[in-house]
């Protein structure tokens, strides 16, 4: 009786397994929806498990449009999704008003859309109108890394002026000076999430482009069938986009860590519980 009961503790039953395991998933799902500074749920068009759902049909928008007025509506949209993903995202732990908020946005999003402008007047006075028009559908890859690459700094550079949190563990870390914030982290997580971005576009824009107009099988199929081109597109920039993100996500984890001779002086000297010296910090980069 003793032998059998040691086994089931040793062992434990199949369905108690399966109920772990719901518990870490179903906590797993609940952590991607709360931000990990606030606690609170973040909208789902503007979590990084909404980003293809709700970004890949714009996405597929902009590369279809053929003429500077679309392209134009298209990154505002684009662009004004993607302010909002990186307030969402960003680290909260210093408060950001309203001000300051407003004004992210109009540089992040006038910004991109100067942007888009001025390569598709380029294109326009450049080339033929049949050309341009061809050349178009490519300003979405270029015009669309500048543009989030400068919408996110924009939108996340307060961080930098006003530093974050370090944190003396990575999983449940408690702030090591209260009060007190790096710059430096700062610095970090904002280029590092700027990096993102501008990685995460080149699969969604330039490889679907550039396979429908460059194989010869799927130009051949595009003239034959010229009603498939938008479906074939958003299959493509959706599977790009799905791919993409996860992979560019990863490079730069979110709790990020930073050594303790990468960061300001007042973090140096510090001992944790048991008296080491504590060698690096982590931080909530944002994604």
């Amino acid at each position: 009786m003793v032998g059998n009961a040691s086994a089931l503790i040793a062992d434990p039953p199949a369905d108690e397994d399966n109920i772990h395991h719901a518990l870490w998933e179903s906590k797993r799902i609940v952590d991607a929806a709360l931000h990990p500074d606030t606690g609170e749920t973040v909208p789902a068009p503007f979590r990084m498990s909404g980003y293809v759902p709700f970004n890949g049909p714009i996405c597929v928008a902009m590369v279809v449009s053929s003429s500077t007025p679309a392209l134009l509506f298209w990154n505002w949209v684009n662009q004004s999704q993607n302010a909002l993903v990186n307030y969402f995202n960003r680290n909260a732990s210093s408060t950001l008003s309203n001000e300051t908020l407003a004004k992210s946005y109009a540089a992040a999003v006038g910004s991109s859309l100067a942007v888009a402008f001025g390569l598709a007047t380029l294109i326009q006075k450049r080339y033929d109108p049949a050309t341009a028009s061809r050349l178009l559908r490519f300003v979405a890859f270029p015009s669309s890394v500048m543009a989030s690459s400068l919408n996110c700094y924009i939108v996340r550079s307060p961080e930098i002026e006003t530093g974050i949190p370090l944190l003396d563990g990575e999983l449940g870390g408690n702030v090591v000076l209260e009060g007190e914030t790096s710059v430096a982290a700062a610095k970090v997580g904002v280029y590092s999430t700027v990096a993102t971005r501008a990685l995460l576009q080149a699969p969604v824009y330039f490889l679907p482009p550039a396979l429908m107009a460059g194989l010869p099988v799927l130009k051949r199929y595009i003239a034959g069938n010229p009603g498939m081109a938008v479906p074939l597109a958003t299959y493509m920039i959706i599977v790009a986009f799905g791919l993409g993100l996860p992979g560019t996500t990863a490079i730069f984890p979110q709790i990020s860590e930073i050594g303790v001779e990468d960061v300001e002086g007042k973090y140096r000297g510090l001992k944790n519980d048991s008296g080491a010296p504590i060698t690096k910090f982590y931080f909530n980069k944002g994604l």
